[in-house]
């Protein structure tokens, strides 16, 4: 079996010395929205206003409401050669690309070129030089030593709290919070039971679920991490089936069977529960802070089902709060290798356009995204912005500003996992883990040893993690063969011995007959 991927081979990108910024030329730009409407408003802005500075560079913007379509799609497109020019993606995918015949147009010389590098004078705009891009958020784009990837905004998680329900339970809210503050909350608010209406006496209404995850994939992923448990190597190799794994897997389905927890896959998104009073802790990226309190300028539920309340801003639960651990999450930009060396130029100086104070603040404020420039974050606009925070429930949205300051306050403690080819597929599978046994908790299964080895094997497989062990030289231990798998072997071996053992002897006998 062969594979088209990566069939068009393009020839090594070099920079043009005969650059002419004059010249006509037509791009490509593939960007996500959250069918925002003020983020599409913004890439408009930016497509129109780059336009008039460069009239010569034609920008085609198509719009996405998931970055998997960008994936799957930029996929399809590498073999034929029909790829964007500029693209709004993750390291994670961008690892996948470089598998094509270089696909992907190395960043380093480009920033560093004297005559179109970073903030450079030749540019008609005021870009950020290098050294004014935050060095955590540009260090994620470096696969392999190489810069593949511009950081274009950055978020990371946080935990949206109802805090008046907090209070009704009589705990109180501490700063930071714990794995065993969430649980025990959690449970003390599914221990109160129902009334005589089969309400909760929590909240009185039919439906309570105390603690809702979002990204399933993140969860676990921190959760390693917070415990300093294996997830995979800069090298590729597999490392999340341990044993930390496996006793985070039955304490997530411990507090599922109370009911106390449940995920985005199994009951939807967290900020409607939070919403409707029905939710106590909801976790999901910063980047969702919009949708989140029954004031958010952003809401998917009817006005009658809102229930007001008290919306408290924390960083996710840690297992060690000397030493927090999250995640550092949001999208970059790439460029692809083009025939035509002009288009990637082009493409290059659009994309610093995209770093440009007017980009990086306007698409910051339409969420609870964070530019990615010192330049942004030191400029009065952004200033005055962050501090009227609760000013209104739109621009100024108090959740959003504060979900926003969670992650300013917090670079330091942000981590990135390692990117290779394939570990887009760890991250799903990471998830995965959660969902499967959350599913099978609700599905009255029996969550044992020999269930999580029948997991881990599942799931390596769904999502090829084996063939990447196998790749990196490491191998996964799922434990003995099942005595069918033996048998079968057995007796297939025994075919085949019997086979060979008939020609033999009959070629034998052949010899014998002529002789």
């Amino acid at each position: 079996l062969t594979s088209c991927h990566g069939g068009h081979a393009l020839p090594e990108f070099s920079i043009p010395r005969n650059f002419d910024a004059t010249e006509k030329v037509e791009i490509t730009f593939w960007a996500k929205n959250e069918n925002n409407k003020a983020q599409q408003q913004v890439y408009r802005d930016a497509e129109a206003e780059f336009e008039k500075l460069y009239p010569n560079i034609d920008v085609k913007l198509k719009l996405y409401s998931d970055y998997n379509e960008i994936y799957k799609d930029v996929i399809t497109n590498i073999s034929t050669g029909t790829t964007p020019n500029v693209c709004i993606t993750y390291p994670d995918h961008i690892a996948t690309y470089m598998t094509g015949n270089n696909v992907m147009v190395p960043l380093d010389d480009l920033m560093e070129d004297e005559e179109w590098g970073l903030g450079s004078e030749n540019l008609r705009f005021d870009a950020p030089k290098k050294e004014e891009i935050i060095p955590q958020f540009l260090a994620e784009g470096v696969i392999g030593g190489t810069q593949y990837a511009i950081p274009f905004m950055r978020s990371t998680e946080a935990c949206y709290i109802n805090v008046d329900m907090v209070k009704a339970l009589d705990y109180e809210l501490p700063e930071v919070l714990t794995w065993d503050f969430i649980w025990e909350v959690s449970e003390a608010a599914m221990a109160l039971g129902k009334d005589g209406d089969g309400n909760y006496k929590l909240n009185g209404q039919k439906v309570l679920i105390p603690f809702i995850y979002k990204s399933t994939d993140n969860m676990m992923i921190q959760m390693l991490k917070q415990k300093g448990a294996g997830y995979s190597t800069d090298a590729g190799d597999i490392l999340i089936f341990n044993e930390t794994t496996e006793d985070l897997l039955y304490e997530i389905a411990d507090h599922t069977k109370s009911g106390a927890f449940s995920t985005f896959k199994i009951s939807s998104y967290p900020g409607n529960y939070l919403n409707a009073g029905q939710c106590i802790f909801a976790i999901d990226s910063t980047a969702g802070a919009t949708w989140m309190g029954p004031e958010a300028p952003q809401i998917d539920i009817a006005k009658e089902n809102l229930m007001d309340c008290e919306i408290a801003v924390r960083a996710i639960p840690q297992y060690d709060t000397e030493n927090p651990q999250m995640i550092s999450q949001g999208p970059s930009i790439c460029i692809f290798n083009k025939e035509n060396s002009k288009e990637v130029m082009a493409s290059w100086i659009f994309v610093q356009y995209l770093l440009t104070n007017d980009i990086q603040i306007a698409y910051s404020q339409t969420e609870g995204y964070l530019p990615v420039t010192s330049k942004a974050y030191s400029s009065a606009e952004y200033q005055n912005y962050l501090s009227r925070s609760g000013e209104d429930n739109d621009l100024h949205y108090q959740v959003k500003i504060e979900a926003t300051k969670l992650l300013l306050d917090n670079l330091d403690n942000t981590f990135i996992t390692p990117v290779f080819n394939g570990s887009a597929s760890l991250r799903n599978a990471a998830g995965q883990l959660i969902e499967e046994v959350c599913k099978s908790i609700r599905r009255k299964q029996t969550v044992d040893e020999k269930y999580m080895k029948n997991l881990n094997e599942r799931i390596s497989t769904l999502y090829h993690l084996d063939e990447l062990n196998l790749k990196s030289g490491i191998k996964i231990d799922f434990g003995n063969l099942p005595p069918e798998s033996v048998a079968l072997i057995s007796v297939i071996g025994a075919v085949w011995v019997a086979v060979i053992a008939y020609y033999a002897i009959k070629l034998l006998k052949n010899r014998k007959s002529r002789n």
